[in-house]
């Protein structure tokens, strides 16, 4: 028996061996991956110090060019306003290539999937599809021109083996636009004016965004019935009797009536119910009545526990749902409450573990301990238990941080390095153009991922290298997003992060603007004397004496961990 046991394990490891060299054969040779020797403790998920990759879907990677055309949207659109092949299969094959892994990515949120509307909008600065998947037409189905519902599913299941978690990008604010192929939705749906003034609650929530946006009478609760447009849509698809059985089955299970905001949110937690999704990034925020944003919370959490006990061998870990939302324009800052000028609401109070902090940018060039201990205080004081989701650039904010790119290693240090949890947008690490020629408004914001350049440009090979340790070492330890901060020395600047929950304790300290060659780093009172330190961004090992550790490199950086 115990001859066949060694014979059978010989063969077990020259098929892995086979594996191995037929999956490097199969995916190209990646120059700028940085490995960086992962803990040898199992490190805990926590949301409140994720490191999050936000993508457009349409601008990220085209993985599949068969579905770059749909529904005859070939017209002529303004300069980055039309679809250009951005899809699932492209997020997957950068999944599947380690892309997100090394770049210390552990959740990824990219744009609505969602079928969009048909047609193309003119509102005189030429025509514009619905590419970035917030126009809406049908929620029940994924867009054609970002893939099938099995490729969504795909894409959870690999980011799952990951250990990365999806966010889903979802809108319950509004329909698409009208267009020739798009009509209108019924009006006892949605409203078609007045626009929002954002000066008081009501003009705020019950508007319109932008003119040609009808907005989801999310406030009501008188019953209504499916759209015409949209029954008949099913019965060509030959999923009728699918939606509506489904329909009915909700709406006795939950006893809620039969209104516009209910119809969505059921559409929108099948996703958590048949993919096992694990969270929500949730569109504007502020222009729902917040009661919208309960009702969403308790369906998705509902579904989502469903999910886990259908699929227990696939459950990562114990954390709930998890919801960020997007109140336009609220900053750490206000603490709880985001102020309408008549009224103040608490969203934290409504079903959301985070919203996107707004504030960031305009503070990135503060010296880096009056943003650590302002951030650190505030999460640990006001917003104990709840957290923000820092950025830097994004898709819809037309003044970012560093806007020409000049400063893409201290924007790292700054996203990176700042208590709470981050967001990457697509391209951060790579120096993605954010001004383009011939492009207008928001477009800019969103041009096509740069890999050619992080192919051939050494200086962008450079910045993602300094990207990917860091956002290394933050995956690797809970305390660098959600410890709590302590400055250590002032000059060179050190400080300590301290992460603790139950049993599991993390602690790491990191030094920047160090000196080029020798340097002495104090972290007296933090770590004693003979323990051994690993530098995780030269890959040294040091041991500290007299309340210090000494490092010898050109770097001026350091991020030091315990070596287990």
């Amino acid at each position: 028996m115990k001859k066949l046991l060694v014979i059978m394990a010989i063969f077990s490891s020259l098929a892995g061996c086979k594996k191995v060299k037929k999956q490097a054969e199969q995916q190209p040779e990646s120059k700028e991956v940085v490995q960086v020797e992962a803990p040898k403790k199992e490190v805990p998920f926590v949301w409140e110090g994720a490191n999050i990759y936000f993508l457009l879907t349409d601008r990220f990677n085209n993985g599949n060019p068969e579905n770059d055309v749909n529904f005859g949207r070939t017209d002529t659109t303004a300069v980055l306003r039309g679809f250009e092949g951005g899809d699932i299969q492209g997020i997957i094959q950068k999944l599947e290539e380690g892309y997100f892994t090394n770049l210390g990515i552990n959740a990824i949120w990219f744009t609505p999937v969602v079928e969009q509307i048909h047609g193309a909008t003119d509102e005189g600065t030429g025509k514009t599809y619905g590419y970035h998947g917030y126009w809406a037409k049908d929620w029940t189905a994924i867009d054609p021109n970002f893939g099938t519902k099995k490729d969504l599913e795909k894409l959870v299941k690999i980011a799952h083996g990951k250990g990365i978690r999806i966010l889903l990008d979802v809108v319950l604010n509004h329909t698409g636009p009208v267009t020739e192929k798009d009509p209108v939705w019924p009006d006892d749906w949605v409203r078609t004016g007045p626009s929002c003034e954002f000066t008081t609650y009501e003009n705020t929530t019950e508007c319109t965004l932008v003119k040609n946006l009808p907005d989801i009478l999310t406030e009501s609760d008188e019953p209504v019935e499916l759209p015409d447009a949209l029954l008949a849509k099913w019965k060509d698809e030959g999923r009728l009797s699918k939606e509506l059985d489904e329909l009915q089955l909700f709406f006795e299970r939950t006893g809620y009536p039969r209104a516009p905001r209910y119809y969505i949110i059921k559409w929108l937690t099948d996703y958590i119910n048949d993919l096992g999704v694990d969270g929500f990034r949730v569109d504007t925020v502020k222009h729902v009545n917040e009661d919208a944003w309960d009702d969403l919370h308790t369906e998705a959490s509902y579904a989502f526990e469903m999910w886990k006990k259908k699929h227990q061998n696939q459950i990562l870990d114990d954390n709930p749902f998890y919801m960020v939302g997007e109140v336009y324009n609220y900053g750490i800052s206000s603490g709880r409450d985001f102020d309408f000028g008549d009224r103040k609401v608490d969203f934290f109070d409504h079903g959301f573990k985070s919203l996107i902090n707004f504030e960031l940018k305009w503070e990135a060039d503060n010296d880096y301990e009056t943003i650590f201990k302002k951030y650190s205080k505030i999460l640990n004081t006001k917003l104990q238990g709840k957290s923000v989701l820092n950025y830097l650039t994004s898709h819809d904010d037309g003044s970012p941080y560093d806007k020409e790119r000049k400063k893409p290693y201290r924007a790292a240090n700054v996203l990176l390095l700042t208590p709470g949890a981050s967001q990457v947008y697509y391209g951060d690490e790579t120096s993605r153009p954010l001004v383009v020629e011939g492009a207008t408004g928001d477009a800019n914001l969103r041009s096509l991922m740069n890999w050619e350049d992080l192919d051939s440009i050494q200086e962008i090979q450079n910045i993602h290298e300094h990207w990917q340790k860091l956002g290394q070492f933050r995956r690797n330890h809970p305390a660098v997003g959600a410890g709590k901060h302590k400055r250590l020395a002032k000059s060179p600047y050190v400080f300590s992060r301290t992460y603790t929950n139950g049993e599991y304790k993390d602690k790491v300290v990191v030094g920047l603007d160090l000196p080029k060659g020798k340097k002495s780093l104090w972290v007296k009172g933090f770590f004693g004397d003979g323990t051994t330190l690993r530098d995780t961004y030269s890959n040294t090992e040091v041991v500290v004496a007299n309340g210090k550790v000494i490092l010898e490199n050109d770097f001026d950086i350091a991020l030091l961990e315990l070596v287990e």
